[in-house]
């Protein structure tokens, strides 16, 4: 089966055709035919497609909304020009999952996307009013330029932390507020960690239930999760992705009175405090400089620039206090697993968030942890350690695919 994954964001669209089955779910050989992104829409838009084996094209258009970008892509696909195997025409995309930021209290697990569902995620927009309105232009997209007759399906990024307790997800305010208006901890990234627990398992040999981790969601965006059988039991970020760890321009934990002590000394308000704690603050905030990790590390090996320093620091002793947090939590962890784009691929931060761990029974192995880069999969953890560490680069587009494999095919 072919499955086209939308991942669209409010001025973006990421799409991969994956070609999964049964066969290929149960060795791991899911194939992805192309992959691309269409940015900057509404404006002249800047269009990168690439198909398996071949090097990408780039080009630019102008794009008004989601559904031409979507168009375009897929007349892309379907072209000559675009060389990819196994898709001639549109009819041989068979299936589509869309990623969906918020299922709310209501989707526990990825679901067939009815007139039921996109009630459901239009109820969920005031909780993610920048994501699910544009995660439902990309299903009323899909829907029109594909045909009603093929099915869709959303994969909930809070669906994964459905699992946690009570005593994990509600904030200490008056639980009217939780009544009335769902104020709690969802958490985010779920697709991501669930992968990594899925990758752990498949590498150890081990079974779902016996999945017991601290999975660390590093990049731009950052989590960490505390799963126990193979499920979340509790996550960084809350009500929204700002809380928890230090991020590229989101702040993380801070104290609440902070927002009121702000609006009396700035005369800010309160859409421009939260504006200044999801884009300005984080990474980009506390160095002045940028939000970008690469850059932060390499201009504090060249420069020595103090803020820079400083931003690594706090970013590495946040996921190093989460990590102690989240062993306490779990009662004592198997492993901890690395992903995301800086979790995968920035050996200086793995080693400088371990620091210390050893009180854990952690003990990193330097060479093994400086040569897992680039998509590499692998333990660095040196051998005789009780509390493991893997790097396992995340793919939710393949578990989209898979989730929607499993949900649009009767069982045998």
């Amino acid at each position: 089966m072919n499955v086209l994954v939308l991942n669209c964001g409010s001025s973006s669209v990421k799409f991969q055709v994956i070609n999964t089955d049964h066969e290929r779910i149960a060795g791991d050989r899911d194939q992805c035919l192309v992959r691309g992104i269409v940015e900057r829409i509404g404006s002249h838009s800047l269009i990168t497609c690439e198909a398996t084996g071949r090097g990408p094209e780039r080009w630019d258009a102008p794009l008004r909304d989601h559904r031409a970008a979507v168009d375009l892509f897929l007349r892309w696909i379907a072209s000559d020009e675009s060389g990819i195997d196994g898709i001639r025409s549109l009819s041989e995309i068979h299936a589509v999952g869309h990623r969906v930021v918020h299922g709310g209290e209501r989707f526990r697990r990825s679901a067939r996307i009815d007139a039921d569902v996109l009630a459901g995620i239009e109820e969920c927009i005031e909780l993610a009013p920048l994501h699910n309105p544009a995660n439902l232009k990309g299903i009323r997209a899909a829907t029109e330029l594909l045909g009603p007759g093929v099915p869709q399906v959303a994969v909930f990024d809070t669906a994964f932390h459905a699992t946690m307790p009570e005593v994990a997800y509600v904030y200490g305010i008056p639980y009217a507020h939780y009544r009335r208006h769902r104020i709690r901890r969802y958490g985010f990234h779920g697709t991501s960690h669930r992968y990594a627990a899925y990758r752990y398992r498949r590498l150890l040999g081990l079974a779902r239930d016996q999945v017991t981790v601290v999975s660390l969601h590093l990049g731009n965006g950052c989590s960490a999760c505390a799963i126990r059988g193979g499920e979340s039991v509790d996550t960084t970020m809350g009500f929204t992705p700002l809380e928890g760890l230090l991020m590229g321009t989101r702040a993380g934990d801070l104290d609440a009175s902070i927002l009121e002590y702000l609006s009396h000394k700035e005369g800010m308000s309160l859409p421009e405090i939260d504006s200044m704690l999801n884009k300005q603050s984080g990474l980009l905030g506390v160095s002045g400089l940028t939000g970008d990790m690469r850059d932060l590390l390499a201009e504090s090996a060249e420069t020595g620039d103090r803020r820079a320093r400083l931003a690594i620091e706090i970013f590495c002793y946040r996921v190093r206090k989460y990590i102690g947090a989240y062993v306490a939590v779990l009662g004592g962890a198997d492993a901890v697993l690395f992903t995301g784009g800086i979790g995968a691929n920035a050996p200086e931060i793995r080693r400088r968030a371990l620091q210390g761990l050893e009180c854990l029974g952690l003990r990193l192995d330097e060479e093994r942890n400086e040569a897992t880069v680039d998509g590499r999969t692998g333990e660095i953890s040196a051998a005789g350690s009780t509390l493991r560490a893997f790097v396992i680069p995340t793919d939710e587009e393949l578990l989209i695919a898979r989730d929607t494999y499993r949900i649009v095919t009767p069982p045998a």
